[in-house]
């Protein structure tokens, strides 16, 4: 009896863990990364518009991470730790942005393929969309260029995760092992 009576409370441990990782809003995963849909979006210090403004954003495609839901209101926090609240409809969940974080030198360089040459250099705190996300490395477009940059250099993407990557993904692994002048 005692045995069944662990077993059934060890499980519904791993239960309240596993829902404590889901949003109650959206049921989307928490943490996760969103961006701002226009360039003027106001933080606020609750959830709700009777609450003061703490900060306001003039950027559009910022990248936040929700780390909390409640009704209508994200909170968020963004790269420099500004923590708050920001109504659903001012966020964004489709594509996906960044922001260069080069933290040795000015610029993070951009790879023609991860390990690849240098096929150009991005600065510190440009926004980058980015495309696809590998274990290591990113595709990321900024204006209308575009390359691979290694996600140590990404704010907006957690380390582990991965998106929009190709089921043909493998393929693509061996021909950049071959090492062809690209």
């Amino acid at each position: 009896m005692i045995k069944i009576i662990i077993a059934y409370l060890f499980s519904a441990s791993l239960l309240y863990a596993q829902a404590s990782d889901i949003g109650s809003a959206t049921g989307f995963k928490i943490p996760r990364f969103v961006s701002l849909k226009s360039n003027e979006v106001n933080m606020r210090i609750g959830s709700g518009t009777m609450y003061p403004i703490v900060l306001q954003y003039t950027t559009k495609n910022f990248p936040l991470e929700v780390t909390d839901e409640y009704d209508l209101w994200r909170k968020v926090k963004d790269i420099e730790g500004n923590e708050g609240w920001i109504k659903r409809t001012l966020l964004k969940g489709g594509d996906r942005f960044g922001i260069i974080i080069e933290k040795e030198k000015i610029n993070a360089p951009i790879f023609s393929k991860p390990k690849g040459k240098i096929i150009g250099e991005i600065g510190k705190n440009n926004i980058v969309l980015l495309d696809i996300c590998l274990l290591e490395w990113c595709f990321i477009e900024f204006n209308k260029y575009d390359g691979w940059v290694n996600k140590k250099n990404i704010w907006g993407v957690y380390r582990d995760e991965e998106f929009n990557k190709p089921f043909y993904q493998f393929l693509i692994n061996q021909i950049w092992k071959i090492n062809l002048p690209f």
